[in-house]
């Protein structure tokens, strides 16, 4: 099928000028990224900041809460994959500046302190939190990074989903919390009271880590207390099934799904939607 435009000479050059402002203003627009330095309690700690250059007005922000091996290409990734969402988004740095396992025994000793020290791993959480929120002094000055504090989601990968339980669970303001493959335990005594926001879990069905068990000790958990709660669970699916360097063998406890992957990650941006209102 053939279509005709039959357009006069001032007609083509007003459709021609609004075609080069289009591509201008696309080329104007792109995704800033830097590494932000910043402290808890006098500890130094190395996060991630994306964001589009092109707004000019507060948007909402997303806390990204790293695995294990703390904030890697992984989690700046995520951040990029945000900003061209429309969101801000920050990786907080809950190890500290410079600390960064060089392999999964470190990765699982340096985790280990945060989960016998929840007090501890919620400071950091908490740290991060006040950063994008501009608490603390308006460190981030430019247009397309303004954050509405008061539509602030976390998000977390393995180690870091249980962070973003965990942040939840300090009370802290929130529009809403993801976890994805985190291992989430019922906690002792409850504090699921503590939650404010709704809380959205993606988790594989067949994950070692959280056996049925567990996961339904946690829904629970926060159904008895009233939290609003999505329990998403995939089936064929184990540990770390975003994470592709979790490599494609799901006998080993953790692998790569890219169909789980890719759901989740759909199921996140409408959770947004619904908590940014947008």
């Amino acid at each position: 099928m053939m279509i005709r435009w039959n357009v006069g000479r001032a007609s083509l050059a007003i459709v021609c000028a609004l075609l080069v402002e289009g591509a201008i203003g696309t080329a104007q627009s792109a995704i800033v990224t830097r590494t932000v330095t910043y402290t808890s309690e006098g500890t130094a700690l190395e996060g991630y900041l994306a964001f589009d250059d092109a707004a000019t007005e507060a948007r909402p922000g997303v806390l990204v809460i790293h695995q294990w091996m703390g904030v890697t290409d992984y989690e700046k990734m995520r951040c990029q994959m945000l900003a061209e969402a429309g969101y801000v988004a920050f990786a907080a740095d809950v190890y500290g500046q410079g600390i960064r396992p060089a392999d999964t025994d470190a990765a699982a000793a340096e985790a280990g302190k945060y989960y016998q020290d929840p007090a501890l791993f919620r400071q950091r959480l908490n740290a991060g939190l006040q950063w994008l929120a501009g608490e603390r002094g308006g460190e981030h000055q430019d247009a397309g990074a303004q954050v509405d504090p008061d539509r602030i989601a976390v998000i977390g990968y393995c180690f870091g989903g249980t962070g973003a339980v965990q942040l939840a669970r300090s009370g802290a303001k929130l529009a809403g919390a993801v976890s994805f493959h985190g291992v989430l335990n019922a906690s002792e005594p409850s504090d699921a009271k503590n939650i404010a926001c709704p809380v959205l879990v993606l988790h594989g069905m067949d994950d070692p880590y959280m056996p049925p068990e567990q996961a339904h000790a946690f829904i629970h958990e926060l159904s008895d207390a009233g939290v609003d709660l999505q329990f998403v669970a995939y089936t064929g699916t184990v540990h770390s099934f975003t994470q592709k360097a979790a490599g494609d063998d799901p006998s080993k406890g953790a692998a790569y799904n890219p169909k789980a992957d890719a759901r989740s990650w759909k199921a996140m941006l409408s959770f947004f939607e619904e908590i940014f209102q947008r």
